[in-house]
Parts: C-alpha cells; sequence; structure tokens
C-alpha cells in the first residue's frame, strides 16, 4: 500500500569524472490531469487509490456499527427488557458492546489513515509544484508571482489534504444514510421515505449558500496570495529597503494589504457560519421530524418502544453523515478554487527545445554576441562597463542563455472582487496572457540565439552543455538553508582542498571562522545571519568551486568594502588566469586587472580596449568617475 507519494527529484546530478551536470527530470509516472480543477482534484487525491480504499473500509469499520446501534438497542429493548427475558436482553447487549468495541478500533485506525491521507495529497500537491518550479527554473518569476505561487505550495496543498481526508468519511458516510434508510424502511415506509428525500434536498438547498462562500474564498485566496507576495518581496530586499530607508513605505503598503485580507475573510465569514447553521439546522429538523412522526405511530400502534427509541437514535446519528457531506462539498468549492491556482502554474512548460542535431559547444573559443556586437576573447578576464547596470546584466543572461526579464508575471487568478461572468472572463484573459507569454517564450529559446561560440550558436547546444560550460551568477543568487558545505559545494564536486581554494579566492575565509561548527555550520534561509558582504563572496566561491570554462560574474562585489574587493579581484584574476571570465562591474579595482574592457551604451558595445585606453573616452571616463564616487561614499 503506498502511503506517502513518491520523492520527485527536481533535478538529477550525478557524479562522475567530468563533474557534475543538470540530467534530464526523471519519470515519475505522475503526469497531473490538468484538464479542469475539477479533474485535477480528483486526480489527486486518487494518485494513491489503495490508501483510499483503506480509510473508506476504516471509516465502515467506525461508521456502520455506530448506525445500526440503534436498532440493536431497540431489539435489546423489545425482545428483551419488555419481555423480561433477561438471557435475550445479555445477548443483545453483548452484541451492542462487540459493536461499540468495533466501531472505537475502526475510529482509531481511520484516524492514522486519515491522517496519513491528508499528508499523501498535500505533499503530492506540493512537490509537484516544487517539481514544475524547477523545470521552469529562472522562467518561473517571469511568469507567475512568486509570492502567489509560495502560496499554492503551501496553503492550498493543505486543502487538498484536508479534501482528501473527508473525502474517504464523506463516502462512507453517504453510504451509511442508505443503510440507515433501508432499515427505516422494513419497519416503517413513511419514515424511511422521509430520510431518503430529505438527505438529498438539504443537500440541494444548501447550494444557493455554497456560491457566495466559493467567490468570498476566492476574494480572500487572491489577496492572501498579494500579500504573500509582498512578504517575499519585503523579505528578499530587506537590507536594500533599510539602505534607503524604504522600511516604513513597504510597512505601511503590507499593513494596508493585510487588512484587505482580513476584510476578506470577515466577508467570507458570514457565509460559512451560514453554511454551517443550515447544516445543523437541517440535521436537527430531520431528528425532530422522524422522533415527532415515530412518536404519532407508536400511539397508533404501528410502532413498539423499542423502534420508537431506535427511530431516535437513527436521527440522532443521521447529524453526523449529513454535515459530513456539507463539509465535504464546501472543502470540494474551496479545493476548485485552489485548483485553478495551481493549474496556472501546472500548465505551464519550459520554452526549451533541444536541437534536433546537437553541436558539442567548442573550449576555449571566442565568444561574440551578434546583438551587442560584444567579442569576447578567449583566455581573458573581460569587465563590460555601462552607465545602466540592468543593459550589462541582460547581456550576460544573453551569454548563458537565459529569457530576457522583460515580461511581467501573470496572476494565477482573478482579482477577487470579481464575480460570476466578470471573474470568468478575467480568468479566461489571464489564461490567454499565459498562452501568448509561453508562445514568446518558445519563440525566442527555439530560434537562432545570437549567441556564437567558435562559430556554433548556443541554440545548436544541449542546454545541458551549455549550462555546464558558461556559468552566469548573479550577486543575488539564492542562498538556501542548509550546512556551509551544502552552500559553497550543493553539487558535491569538490573535494576539501578546491573548497577551501574557492572559499580564499573569494576572500570568505573569515565565514568559515565566524560560523559554528565550520563546513558543518548552520545556514539561515537566504543567508539571513550573514552581512550582505558575506553573503556575497559565498555566492561567488560557489560559483568559483565549479570552475566552469566560461565564468559569467555579474556585479560579484558590490557588497564589500574595498580593501575585500581589491583581494578578490586580484585573487580571481589569478585563480581565473588562462580561462575566460567576464564580469560586470564599474569598479576601478577591477578595471585594473581586465585585459579587456567593453563599454555598453544601449545595449551596444561601442568601445573595446584596455582600461587605460577607454580613459579618453568621455562616457567611459564618466561612467567610471561616478563608480569611484559611488566607492568612496
Amino acid at each position: 500500500m503506498k502511503t506517502f507519494p513518491p520523492r520527485v527529484h527536481a533535478y538529477g546530478i550525478p557524479a562522475t569524472a567530468e563533474g557534475p551536470y543538470p540530467v534530464e527530470l526523471p519519470s515519475t509516472g505522475e503526469t497531473p490531469d490538468t484538464r479542469s480543477p475539477a479533474r485535477f482534484v480528483l486526480w489527486l487525491i486518487l494518485q494513491a487509490k489503495s490508501l483510499f480504499v483503506v480509510c473508506i473500509v476504516l471509516a465502515a469499520l467506525w461508521m456502520v456499527p455506530t448506525a445500526i446501534m440503534p436498532w440493536l438497542l431497540g431489539r435489546t429493548i423489545d425482545t428483551g427488557i419488555a419481555t423480561g427475558d433477561l438471557q435475550t436482553t445479555l445477548v443483545w447487549s453483548g452484541i451492542y458492546l462487540l459493536a461499540v468495541l468495533v466501531s472505537i478500533i475502526g475510529g482509531i485506525a481511520l484516524h492514522g489513515a486519515a491522517v496519513a491521507q491528508w499528508l499523501n495529497v498535500m505533499f503530492r500537491s506540493m512537490m509537484l509544484v516544487n517539481r514544475k518550479s524547477a523545470e521552469l527554473g529562472h522562467n518561473l518569476p517571469r511568469r507567475a508571482p512568486t509570492g502567489e505561487v509560495l502560496s499554492v505550495a503551501m496553503g492550498d496543498s493543505d486543502i487538498f489534504g484536508s479534501l482528501g481526508e473527508i473525502g474517504s468519511r464523506a463516502v462512507t458516510g453517504l453510504a451509511t444514510i442508505f443503510i440507515v434508510a433501508a432499515i427505516m424502511l422494513q419497519e416503517s415506509l413513511q419514515l424511511g421515505l422521509i430520510v431518503l428525500v430529505l438527505a438529498p434536498v438539504m443537500v440541494i438547498i444548501s447550494r444557493p449558500l455554497l456560491k457566495p462562500l466559493s467567490e468570498a474564498r476566492m476574494r480572500q485566496r487572491t489577496r492572501s496570495g498579494v500579500l504573500t507576495g509582498m512578504a517575499t518581496d519585503i523579505v528578499a530586499g530587506l537590507r536594500i529597503l533599510r539602505g534607503v530607508g524604504g522600511e516604513r513605505t513597504f510597512g505601511d503598503n503590507y499593513v494596508r494589504q493585510s487588512q484587505s485580507v482580513r476584510h476578506a475573510a470577515n466577508t467570507a465569514a458570514p457565509w460559512q457560519s451560514g453554511v454551517d447553521a443550515l447544516a445543523t439546522l437541517m440535521s436537527g429538523a430531520l431528528m425532530v421530524t422522524v422522533v415527532w412522526l415515530g412518536t404519532q405511530q407508536v400511539l397508533d400502534g404501528a410502532l413498539t418502544p423499542g423502534q420508537l427509541v431506535a427511530f431516535f437514535g437513527y436521527a440522532v446519528y443521521l447529524t453526523s453523515p449529513i454535515q459530513t457531506l456539507f463539509m465535504f462539498i464546501n472543502r470540494w468549492n474551496q479545493a476548485l478554487v485552489s485548483a485553478e491556482k495551481a493549474l496556472g502554474v501546472l500548465r505551464q512548460s519550459p520554452p526549451w527545445t533541444e536541437p534536433t542535431d546537437p553541436q558539442p559547444l567548442p573550449l576555449g573559443a571566442t565568444i561574440v554576441d551578434e546583438h551587442s556586437g560584444l567579442r569576447i576573447e578567449p583566455h581573458q578576464l573581460t569587465v563590460l562597463v555601462s552607465a545602466v547596470p540592468d543593459e550589462t546584466v541582460a547581456l550576460a543572461d544573453r551569454l548563458g542563455r537565459y529569457l530576457p526579464d522583460d515580461d511581467d508575471p501573470v496572476p494565477l487568478g482573478a482579482e477577487g472582487d470579481l464575480k460570476g461572468r466578470a471573474a470568468k472572463k478575467e480568468r479566461r484573459r489571464l489564461a490567454e496572457q499565459r498562452a501568448a507569454q509561453a508562445a514568446r517564450d518558445a519563440e525566442r529559446a527555439g530560434g537562432r540565439w545570437g549567441v556564437t561560440v567558435g562559430g556554433v550558436d548556443l541554440s545548436e547546444v544541449r542546454l545541458a552543455e551549455t549550462r555546464r560550460t558558461i556559468v552566469v551568477s548573479d550577486a543575488s543568487a539564492a542562498v538556501f538553508a542548509g550546512t556551509l558545505q551544502g552552500l559553497v559545494d550543493p553539487h558535491r564536486k569538490a573535494n576539501r582542498e578546491e573548497a577551501e581554494r574557492a572559499l580564499y579566492v573569494a576572500s570568505a575565509e573569515d565565514v568559515w571562522d565566524a560560523i559554528p561548527g565550520g563546513w558543518s555550520g548552520t545556514i539561515d534561509e537566504r543567508g539571513r545571519g550573514l552581512s550582505g558582504g558575506q553573503r556575497q563572496r559565498l555566492v561567488l566561491a560557489r560559483a568559483l568551486v565549479l570552475d566552469p570554462d566560461v565564468l559569467v560574474l555579474v556585479e560579484p562585489t558590490s557588497a564589500v568594502d574595498a580593501h575585500t574587493e581589491a583581494r578578490i579581484a586580484e585573487r580571481l584574476t589569478e585563480a581565473r588566469r588562462g580561462r575566460t571570465t567576464v564580469i560586470t562591474t564599474v569598479s576601478p579595482l577591477w578595471l585594473h586587472h581586465a585585459d579587456q574592457v567593453v563599454l555598453v551604451v544601449d545595449g551596444r558595445a561601442v568601445a573595446t580596449g584596455s582600461h587605460e585606453d577607454l580613459l579618453h573616452n568621455d562616457d567611459y571616463r564618466a561612467i567610471v568617475a561616478r563608480g569611484m564616487d559611488e566607492e568612496a561614499s
């Protein structure tokens, strides 16, 4: 029996003599049904069919004995107590106690199985989103707001899990309603028909309340996703916000959005209370109706006292499965809302396609970017300089074959204030936007890239080989929680000497000394326990450990002091001698070590030469002078 979903690896990194390299995502045999939210939810729950069946069986062991207890009690009264037959009374009492024991055992076992079912569905949903995020890579923040993706992975997965847990109880509860109705039909046709008719009528009557509840939940879910995105952005840029004094502004924005989420929750609360109250009211009404009619039949002689007690027990019992059905319908509507957002992520696909006739990527060859006119000679340290840092960042991305960050992410769901047709129309519009964006990305990624290495365009090379040969490292690259060794050498490629050498080149030996436990020391999520300079140097060391043929560094020392930057520039120049290194910066400390400096204006390489030669260029001199002023300040 499969109790927990299989591990879904985002990527594989085998240890070989050539070093680690990304490989094709392994097949898990689990391709979600993304045709509609309902189909996806059903697929998610039924992936562990055996566990779901076990939960139904255990729920039956818990609920069926409880359902027949009123009948057993009625038989005890009519055949034993009413006739004064002690032996018969003891026999029926023993059967009743046996039913109680079976129900208790079934309930205890069901609790464990139901929790396993909840976690199974929840973690499967989480891993699907995680796998899709890893599959999309740098395309994910271009396609969808990262805060909403995080909300799908955490909050919505929990809703799917709770639906999986309550689903088995709902199925068994529905079955016990028919069992009780069948017993009642044998003893009183009128009361049995009332139960059979009123139970589905109650569910139908609740639908007018469920639709506005679903819309209110959608508004709350959308606003909560925006709030999560804001929190993610604030945490990611907290140091920058403190530096520019923007904490109060962002804090005020967060408070306003938080109040908006609270208002949406308060709006949904009355509808939720109405649904719960209606479930209680209808269950109570059914119980009162059955007892009243049963009393009339006892007075008329159509029912015995034991049967009346049994009918009262049936009415009391039926409140539980009916409320379970209401809970299931309510959770189902919540799950459909969540599935709409989840499908916004899972329907995405990476834009890359492998070439039909892949070419090997030449090593130690000249790199030419046809779009900008940039020419990078092999085995040299090249520095890209621009008055607009985003221009050199975009150029670095092109060299590594990363799509430009020129599209705004498309929200995963419609605005929470929209209702009915307006909401459906907005969801269609967003889906069309995502499709158009995916088509643009596929067109860009599938055509000629325009960057050649030794005359071979990057579109003719397997993406994995490009990633292995040309490594682009951003100073703001992600830092995950774990050990220092896991941060510096996540691919487990380097030995201790190589890792220590990378720390030395990045001038990060003091970080190793400062972290208790050395290589086994703990790094917090996003490196919160590190200063900006320490974090940046560890990111640089991580890139150096890979030792690629072409290393592209984006502002690798923007957060360190001048003395540390000078050491890094000197050590890295020596460590990378004989290999191609590209750095985007305006710092004179790097420019003095550069074999070649390229001035970039409006995305074009307009001048190339040594630092001393380019100082005669007015534009270059102004940029470098401004960089010196910024470092001095």
